[in-house]
């Protein structure tokens, strides 16, 4: 059975891996001031984050339509899809994932399975990617779907923030916590696993990063390891030369730049990783 995959922009694969097991990305949207732009398609990471600092008003994000999915839907139909596995960013964070379970549900010329992949940026993208070579080597969809269940309970994205005024200004976090948190210069820290979003707090940009390794060191060994950053590229290869006898021989070593919609809540200076561990951890 020719199984298609799609997922959101919030997956943030690299083109060549989205081009590589034709995966279908249907982007969210970033709404500045009179501008409404497509994530990914309609400004680019660099100018999004060149732009951050000084944008008035704020950016808001916003999910697709269900009538967005059907379009894309009906394509892969169309060009041969004889099933569809829609994967996407956690319900928790975004409404996305309920938008392509409409979709699906209208969607009635061939099978079309939407899946929350319980994360966000590269752990979601893992996911997808996971799911697309399952497809390519012929999995049915009851296999693929078993195997994704394992692979998410391993998946984890964990970064430090530089401020948590991104998130207070994004409404995705109570206002008088985020000021509190400013008044006492803490380094908020998040946290994601199976859904489950933990925010936590240190004093220091370094006590921050310390926090970050012992989560790398406790979900070690592993199958794929990535880092993410906010527009801090020159960090991020800091990072991977500290961090680099964790990655598993022989893999790709993304360093990726958070796409714009995630970016637009977690703010310039994230740094942190996207990681599958070998073993689902005790």
């Amino acid at each position: 059975m020719n199984i298609r995959i799609v997922t959101d922009s919030a997956c943030d694969l690299p083109a060549e891996t989205i081009a590589r097991y034709g995966i279908t990305v249907v982007p969210l949207s970033i709404n500045i001031g009179e501008e409404a732009l497509l994530d990914g398609v309609d400004i680019s990471r660099e100018e999004f984050y060149t732009r951050l600092p000084t944008l008035n008003p704020f950016p808001k994000t916003a999910a697709p339509g269900p009538e967005v999915f059907e379009r894309a839907y009906q394509r892969l139909k169309e060009e041969g899809a004889q099933a569809i596995l829609s994967i996407h960013i956690s319900e928790t964070l975004s409404a996305t994932i309920n938008s392509a379970r409409i979709a699906a549900t209208q969607f009635t010329q061939i099978p079309v399975t939407a899946l929350d992949s319980t994360q966000l940026s590269l752990g979601m993208g893992f996911i997808v990617e996971k799911a697309a070579q399952l497809a390519q080597v012929g999995k049915n969809m009851e296999e693929i779907l078993a195997e994704l269940q394992e692979t998410m309970k391993r998946a984890y994205v964990f970064a430090a923030l530089n401020t948590l005024e991104y998130l207070r200004r994004s409404g995705r976090m109570n206002f008088a916590l985020a000021a509190f948190g400013e008044m006492l210069q803490l380094k908020p820290l998040l946290h994601m696993n199976q859904s489950v979003a933990s925010a936590h707090r240190t004093r220091t940009r370094s006590k921050a990063m310390s926090q970050l390794f012992e989560w790398l060191k406790t979900y070690a060994p592993y199958q794929k390891l990535a880092i993410l950053h906010a527009g801090v590229e020159e960090e991020a290869r800091a990072l991977y030369h500290l961090a680099k006898s964790f990655f598993p021989e022989g893999e790709e070593i993304p360093i990726v730049q958070i796409t714009p919609v995630l970016g637009a809540h977690l703010g310039i200076g994230a740094l942190g990783f996207a990681c599958v561990s070998k073993s689902e951890q005790a």
